[in-house]
């Protein structure tokens, strides 16, 4: 099952009183594809849908209000479900229920309260989708006039999330991409189990990320070490070419022998190993020591030349 598909399974659920099913059933109707005078047609390729509209043109309409409904495969193996609702006396009636005017706008006072987010269940029910949260966080509600697409987006600011919208070919996109604003959503939808869902998800994407900086913070410092190893055994070695070891002090000396059998130890490895032990900074101190004295060499080098 798609995350979509989980979302309307979930609000779906949630559809369980008079005023529920018929915010649902407005949020349906109001954002299906046509609605006109004399025909009304919605098209979904959402079993979930399939199972739950004509159930509420039951309830809310009885039998006054004919629906017919198609089914047409399609390429990739879904069907799409074509519900008309034809005839003026029958789009009459359900325009007048919901105060659905030619130019389609929300009109509140279809909407107690306490049934906004039932009417946003049903307005995701027929035009939303949501990709999966593992992938990307996108919620998306593909509507068909530019007046319910702004009308859609007051409401939406107005319940605390703040959509984006923009013109689609066949219409308007309203969409959230913050993964808080969504989860907020889902749950005032009632599809709080989803909500966890995007949480988990969330979660283990920050667990992810953490071990990926906290690796290349370890390369990163892995690289550092390599390369300062390799600079001081150069030194070491071209001290080593000049006969200098045994002008060094034994406290260098011993380091310089160490540093050359261990090349890929840290500075605080090396300070275990010396005969008294030091700290990091004094083992870091004397390559310093070892690398003016490797210049040294490397400044006569240059002047013989």
């Amino acid at each position: 099952m798609s995350f979509s598909d989980q979302v309307r399974s979930c609000i779906r659920e949630t559809i369980n009183d008079h005023d529920r099913r018929f915010a649902c059933l407005y949020g349906m109707l109001l954002y299906g594809r046509t609605v006109t005078r004399t025909e009304i047609v919605l098209k979904s390729e959402s079993e979930i849908f399939d199972a739950v509209f004509p159930v509420l043109m039951k309830t809310v309409f009885g039998a006054s209000v004919p629906l017919t409904i198609e089914s047409r495969p399609r390429k990739d193996g879904g069907i799409l479900h074509i519900y008309r609702i034809t005839g003026e006396e029958a789009v009459t009636t359900i325009r007048h229920r919901f105060h659905i005017h030619e130019e389609r706008r929300i009109d509140m006072r279809n909407l107690p309260t306490n049934s906004i987010g039932m009417f946003l269940g049903g307005v995701f029910l027929i035009c939303g989708t949501m990709t999966d949260p593992s992938k990307d966080y996108h919620l998306e509600f593909a509507v068909p006039t530019e007046n319910l697409g702004k009308d859609l987006c007051d409401l939406l600011y107005s319940v605390g999330v703040h959509p984006g919208c923009i013109q689609r070919r066949c219409g308007y996109s309203v969409y959230l991409k913050v993964s808080e604003e969504i989860g907020d959503l889902l749950t005032f939808m009632g599809a709080q189990k989803c909500t966890l869902g995007l949480i988990d998800v969330q979660i283990d994407k920050e667990m992810k990320n953490r071990i990926n900086r906290q690796n290349n913070c370890d390369m990163a410092n892995i690289d550092k070490v390599i390369s300062a190893s390799e600079r001081q055994c150069a030194d070491i070695r071209l001290i080593v070419e000049h006969g200098g070891m045994k002008e060094l002090s034994d406290d260098l000396r011993e380091l310089a022998e160490l540093r050359l059998e261990n090349p890929h130890l840290s500075l605080a490895e090396l300070s275990e190993m010396l005969s008294k032990p030091i700290g990091r900074s004094g083992v870091n101190h004397r390559f310093r020591r070892l690398a003016a004295i490797a210049e040294t060499y490397r400044r006569r080098d240059v002047c013989d030349e």
